[in-house]
């Protein structure tokens, strides 16, 4: 699998403290690691079809969609980002 980001994606890693961006790109790797890892929350965004999300912090998430071998990035934020996933 690989990675592909999208423009919000880019503009919200962008404005991110750096210890979270640390944290996203730690996640990302577990991501491909393991995407059934429990640190990660991987689940569906409800209300959605095919967007799903991963847990960043506490307070921090990030959606993507999966297409075949693509995890495409959309957003990453705090959780106002599951509200327009």
């Amino acid at each position: 699998m690989n990675f592909q980001t999208t423009r919000p994606f880019d503009r919200d890693y962008a404005r991110l403290p750096e210890a979270v961006k640390d944290r996203v790109d730690k996640q990302l790797a577990l991501l491909l690691a393991n995407p059934r890892h429990p640190s990660l929350g991987f689940k569906r965004v409800r209300g959605t079809d095919g967007i799903w999300e991963v847990r960043i912090t506490r307070s921090h998430r990030l959606t993507l969609e999966l297409a075949e071998q693509t995890c495409i990035l959309r957003r990453v934020g705090s959780h106002d980002i599951l509200d327009q996933p």
